[in-house]
């Protein structure tokens, strides 16, 4: 039976021309998008109408939030995914987790407005140093409120609450190379390689799907879109004056500065460094803040 006309889907991967769009009832169709439409993006909410039973048209893309972009070779920022609500932030016992690099993705996150989860991973290496390192490291963000969870993709510990978190929303998982962001999407979705095999009979682009940013519903509930293209963090696009709201802790002593505009550097008056002094403040968090305005700069 011929589909309706007119309806809304998401897109749940976009490569070259042709979108891959997910109807109602969970059918894809290779879609092209009006000239006038612009450039889908995994992810997009879209309005489109079919044209055959297995192809259809892009009408409109829907407004966007949480807005997820690489660097280019050329040095563009170009965006690859949409819609997304929460930011999982992969470290590892190996390589070690990079503090300065845990709080420029919670800048990001901050920025896009999305929930960022931290998640330690491979913890069956050494579970002391796991604990150590939940106690040092990031203890202090979930001291702020963001959720931190632990746990090994191999021994099933902490999946389970994993999972649960990403009941709800749409995520995309982040981190350096080597933290084990593969292991931890292979347990995630068990039937990943089924789901590829599918994609690439529907969409004509057989193994180059694995290559492309694709959305996945996960088992328990929820979406989780994952990208290899997300190899690299780039804050160069959020507005200087943007920076230090995302450092809540920051922002809220700031108020107290003698001037308005104080880099909390060596101004006299200066609350926030007095703060950091007392040890109120991380001065790791600072430190972080001083570089992206200098970055900015």
């Amino acid at each position: 039976m011929s589909p309706a006309a007119g309806q809304t889907g998401r897109v749940v991967s976009h490569h070259g021309r042709e979108s891959l769009v997910e109807d109602r009832e969970g059918r894809l169709y290779r879609c092209l998008s009006l000239k006038r439409v612009g450039r889908p993006l995994c992810g997009d909410y879209v309005d489109w109408h079919p044209e055959t039973d297995e192809t259809g048209v892009i009408d409109r893309i829907h407004p966007r939030h949480g807005v997820i972009a690489r660097t280019a070779y050329n040095g563009r920022v170009q965006a690859i995914a949409a819609n997304v609500d929460r930011m999982v932030v992969v470290s590892a016992l190996e390589p070690p987790p990079d503090p300065e690099l845990i709080n420029r993705y919670l800048v990001l996150a901050h920025h896009l407005a999305v929930e960022p989860l931290l998640w330690l991973n491979k913890t069956d290496l050494d579970p002391d140093q796991a604990e150590r390192l939940l106690a040092s490291v990031f203890a202090g963000h979930r001291a702020r409120g963001v959720a931190v969870m632990a746990g090994s993709p191999h021994t099933g510990e902490g999946m389970e609450t994993l999972r649960e978190a990403l009941r709800e929303g749409t995520s995309v998982l982040v981190g350096l190379s080597g933290v084990g962001k593969s292991s931890l999407i292979k347990a995630l979705l068990p039937d990943r390689d089924l789901r590829i095999g599918d994609l690439s009979a529907r969409s004509g682009l057989g193994r180059h799907t694995t290559t492309e940013t694709t959305l996945y519903h996960l088992p328990e509930g929820g979406d989780l879109i994952d990208s290899p293209g997300i190899r690299a963090l780039r804050l160069a696009n959020i507005p200087r004056e943007a920076l230090q709201p995302a450092f809540p802790e920051i922002a809220r002593v700031a108020s107290g500065c003698r001037f308005h505009n104080c880099q909390h550097r060596n101004e006299p008056g200066c609350a926030v460094r007095a703060a950091v002094e007392r040890g109120e403040i991380e001065p790791g968090r600072l430190a972080t803040l001083h570089h992206l305005l200098d970055e900015a700069a």
